[in-house]
């Protein structure tokens, strides 16, 4: 494909955007596309229809079923358009018979109902893969474009229907009320051989509609597949680097001549040449003036001396603590001796320590209030592991025996949970999970005292088992519960590798005693 020569802008693009690219680009090209379908089609369906003129029915189940040989003369106008070689109307019909060809029988038997067929058609026109090369190829572009170009197929059924009973009503309007009055529908509709008419010029109203709907209906498929083809081998990335090279090619020459010369290698001579005595009086070090009354270095030094004076630097050292600017002493401050005069006041300084008693007052309330705060959001901690330190908070509760509807007693559970597991997995799934979540919910009432209530959700419970601090149990727990929910309210069955790692991992955890 000629990327550079392509008339719309290459780039990654979601599914819908691209349906609606395929939409601007049938536009484009509308004229030329809806008189080759017409030149295509309606010849066809004239010659079906007076060939079958006493079966309308069987003419237009024939002309419809035909319609994936009709949908490649518009790919091959679009896929040439594309990139700018636009084909006449002769040019197209002179090579349809090679675009018919390929795999027509497959196109009309097994693969007329596939709900993809406008994506999957340019595999076969475009790319010219059959077998299982075409089936490894649609695996890997349907990954992601499937269901738009399903839902392409549903929405263009609904429409079909819509716009043929639109266009039937629009005749229905068009008949003079005259002549209505005089036929009734019951003869018009009747199972005579003069009303077969009006069932075929109900066929050519659908007809007609296709002549409108296919081309953008293809032309949406070519932009779908276009799209995922542009997402896998990067189509818009070789474009930047195309044009990269573009513009980067008149600056190649002198590139390589300006590196050429930045890496050459300079005589010897140059290299070993130490400085020259002009270099060396050149240097702002150097004596000079020597034959003058003021020579260069004392002239240095008359003006460090000027400079490390006032007014060009003032120093001064201070070893005390002072605010601001202190008065001389000529005038006393006035700060100091109005604070002396305020604090000796009584009032004030009964004032004064009933705003420290209060404020003491605030401060103790607020660190209670804190700790009580820190107690009450942490109680169930505090209860799992008050034991610890020598003390309890409260009197221990038996724990549950039925927890989120499940019975979690010991004498409910098999002594080898992890076997049991394993024997019902492949033909009781959700027996097997439920076993092996009961047992965990067992495990951590009786042997972790986690105090679990029927109150509590998965992921509270959760959340209670990551307390604990033991990453091998919370991984455990995360992994089973998610698969049971999955299970349990998905109606999604586990994979085939979650058994042995779930029951490995069991074994682990919580490994078999054996009998004395």
């Amino acid at each position: 494909m000629r990327l550079n020569e392509a008339s719309m802008e290459i780039r990654p693009r979601s599914a819908w955007e691209a349906l609606d690219l395929g939409c601007l680009l049938a536009r484009r090209h509308a004229g030329l596309l809806m008189l080759s379908w017409a030149a295509l089609t309606l010849p066809l369906f004239a010659v079906l229809s007076i060939l079958t003129w006493q079966y309308p029915t069987l003419s237009l189940l024939l002309f419809w079923w035909l319609k994936p040989l009709y949908e490649r003369l518009p790919l091959f106008i679009l896929s040439h358009a594309l990139f700018g070689d636009t084909p006449t109307l002769g040019r197209s019909f002179r090579a349809l018979p090679g675009v018919l060809r390929p795999q027509w029988l497959a196109s009309v038997t097994w693969r007329r109902f596939s709900p993809t067929r406008s994506f999957d058609l340019p595999v076969l026109q475009l790319e010219g893969l059959s077998g299982a090369a075409r089936r490894e190829r649609l695996i890997v572009l349907g990954r992601r474009n499937s269901s738009a170009a399903t839902w392409l197929t549903i929405v263009g059924m609904h429409l079909e229907g819509a716009l043929s009973l639109g266009l039937l009503a629009l005749l229905y309007f068009v008949i003079p009320a005259q002549l209505l009055t005089e036929l009734s529908w019951h003869e018009l509709l009747g199972l005579g051989g003069e009303a077969l008419w009006l069932e075929h010029l109900t066929n050519l109203l659908y007809a007609l509609v296709l002549v409108v709907w296919e081309p953008i209906y293809v032309a949406s498929g070519f932009s779908l597949y276009l799209n995922r083809r542009t997402i896998l081998e990067g189509w818009d990335i070789e474009l930047a680097f195309r044009r990269l090279r573009t513009r980067l090619m008149p600056m190649l020459v002198p590139l390589l001549l300006g590196l050429g010369l930045l890496f050459a290698q300079p005589p010897a001579a140059l290299w070993a040449a130490g400085p020259t005595q002009a270099t060396t009086e050149a240097r702002p070090e150097a004596q000079r003036l020597l034959n003058q009354s003021l020579t260069s270095q004392a002239a240095s030094q008359r003006i460090s001396d000027i400079l490390d004076q006032p007014p060009f630097r003032h120093s001064e050292t201070v070893t005390r603590w002072r605010f601001g600017d202190e008065a001389s002493d000529n005038e006393p401050g006035w700060f100091a001796p109005m604070l002396e005069r305020l604090l000796q006041a009584e009032g004030l300084q009964h004032s004064l320590d009933t705003l420290m008693t209060v404020i003491e007052v605030l401060l103790w309330a607020a660190l209670f209030t804190g700790v009580a705060v820190v107690l009450w959001r942490h109680r169930e901690w505090l209860q799992l592991y008050a034991g610890r330190f020598g003390r309890t908070l409260r009197k221990p509760q038996a724990p549950p025996e039925i927890l989120f509807g499940l019975s979690v007693t010991p004498d409910s559970l098999p002594a080898d949970v992890a076997g049991e597991v394993e024997r019902l997995w492949w033909t009781e799934p959700r027996q097997a999970l439920g076993l092996l979540y009961r047992a965990l919910l067992s495990r951590l009432l009786h042997e972790r005292q986690l105090p679990l209530k029927n109150a509590h959700t998965e992921s509270e419970a959760l959340q209670l088992i990551a307390a604990l601090e033991q990453p091998a149990l919370t991984q455990f727990a995360s992994a089973l519960t998610h698969h049971w929910q999955n299970l349990a309210y998905g109606h999604r069955a586990p994979p085939d590798t979650a058994r042995s790692e779930l029951c490995s991992a069991w074994r682990e955890l919580f490994p078999v005693e054996p009998a004395a």
